[in-house]
C-alpha cells in the first residue's frame, strides 16, 4: 500500500509518494498558479503530483493538504489564500484524476499530526502545534487523535482577540504574524526618528524585521519582542483551555529562534494561573521543515484509509 501525499498551498504545491511505513520515496514541488482559473490551477496541482508516481502504480490512498476552513468536507471553502474559490470539490477532483480515494484537511491539522508522530511534540498529549507566519493558523492531538471541533473549525488561534487600549479589538493574528511584525516596524519607523537599517530597506516586511533583528536593530528588536508578548499572551490562553503538554511553533516567526521565544516564554511565566501549568520543554520549534504537511497528509490518509 503506497500512499500519495499532496500539499496545495496558496504558493507553491509539494507533493511526495509515501511507503505504507511512511519512507518518503519520491517528492517534486512547483509554483501553485494561483492567478488562473480554478480548473486550470487543480489540472496544474495534479500534474505535479503525478510526477512522484513510479510508472505503472498507483496509490492506495491520497492525503491532501489544503488551504482554508472545513477542509476534511473535501471542499475548498473561502480560503484566504486562494480568492474567488468557493465550494470546489476539490477531493473529488483528485480522487476522480488517480482512482483512488483522497483524505483531505487543512495544512495545520496536518502539520500537528506531522510534528506529533515524528517531531518535536512526539508521544506529547495533548500536543498544540501554531504556524506562524503570513498568518497564525493551529491544530491539536489528543489522545493521538486529532481534535477538530464540531465543524471541523477548532484551534484557530490567530482569531483569539486582544482589547487594546485605544478600544478597538483585535486579533492575535494582527499583533503576532509575520505580516503584524512588518506593519508594525512601518508603524515605528513612521513614528519617530529611531535610527535602524530598516529605514534603508526597499521592502519592510517580516522577513527584513528579522534579519535586521539578528544583526542586533534595536528597532527591530523591540518589534519582534512584542509580537512575541502578544503570541506568549495567545499561548496563555491556550494553555489554561487544553494544559498541553508541548506547544510546538512553526512557520516563518519561528525561524527567529530565541528573538521571539524569550519574550513568549517571560509572558507565559508572569500569567499563568499556576506554575503547573508550565515546563522548561513546554513550548519548542517545529523540526520537520518543509515537508510538514507532506508528512502529516502521508500519515492522515494512511489511517483514515485503514479505519
Amino acid at each position: 500500500m503506497a500512499i500519495l501525499s499532496i500539499d496545495f498551498g496558496g504558493t507553491r504545491t509539494r507533493a511526495a509518494w509515501f511507503s505504507h511505513g511512511l519512507n518518503m520515496q519520491a517528492r517534486d514541488e512547483a509554483p501553485t498558479p494561483v492567478g488562473q482559473p480554478p480548473s486550470a490551477v487543480i489540472a496544474r496541482v495534479i500534474e505535479i503530483a503525478r510526477q512522484v508516481v513510479p510508472p505503472g502504480q498507483k496509490p492506495a490512498a491520497i492525503g491532501l493538504c489544503a488551504p482554508g476552513p472545513q477542509a476534511a468536507t473535501g471542499l475548498i471553502l473561502h480560503a484566504p489564500t486562494l480568492p474567488g474559490w468557493d465550494r470546489i470539490p476539490l477531493a473529488q477532483i483528485v480522487a476522480d484524476a488517480f482512482d483512488a480515494p483522497v483524505f483531505m484537511e487543512n495544512d495545520a491539522n496536518l502539520a500537528a499530526l506531522a510534528e506529533y508522530h515524528l517531531g518535536a511534540a512526539r508521544g506529547a498529549n495533548p500536543a498544540l502545534y501554531l504556524t506562524v507566519s503570513t498568518g497564525i493558523g493551529g491544530g491539536a492531538v489528543i489522545n493521538g487523535a486529532l481534535f477538530t471541533g464540531w465543524r471541523g473549525l477548532a484551534i484557530e488561534p490567530g482569531h483569539i482577540k486582544f482589547p487594546l487600549p485605544d478600544g478597538r479589538i483585535r486579533s492575535l493574528e494582527d499583533l503576532a504574524s509575520g505580516t503584524a511584525i512588518g506593519r508594525r516596524a512601518k508603524e515605528r519607523l513612521a513614528e519617530g526618528d529611531q535610527p535602524s537599517a530598516l529605514r534603508n530597506c526597499a521592502v519592510v516586511d517580516g522577513r527584513t524585521v528579522g534579519l535586521a533583528a539578528a544583526q542586533g536593530d534595536a528597532l527591530a528588536l523591540d518589534v519582534i519582542a512584542e509580537a512575541g508578548r502578544w503570541l506568549g499572551l495567545g499561548l496563555v490562553c491556550l494553555m489554561h483551555l487544553f494544559n498541553p503538554q508541548a506547544i510546538v511553533i512553526g512557520g516563518s516567526v519561528a525561524n527567529l529562534g530565541d528573538l521571539i521565544f524569550n519574550p513568549v516564554r517571560e509572558i507565559i511565566a508572569a500569567h499563568l494561573t499556576d506554575p503547573a501549568f508550565n515546563d522548561p520543554d513546554l513550548i519548542r520549534a517545529a523540526r520537520l521543515g518543509d515537508d510538514v504537511c507532506l508528512i502529516g497528509a502521508a500519515f492522515y490518509a494512511r489511517a483514515r484509509s485503514e479505519v
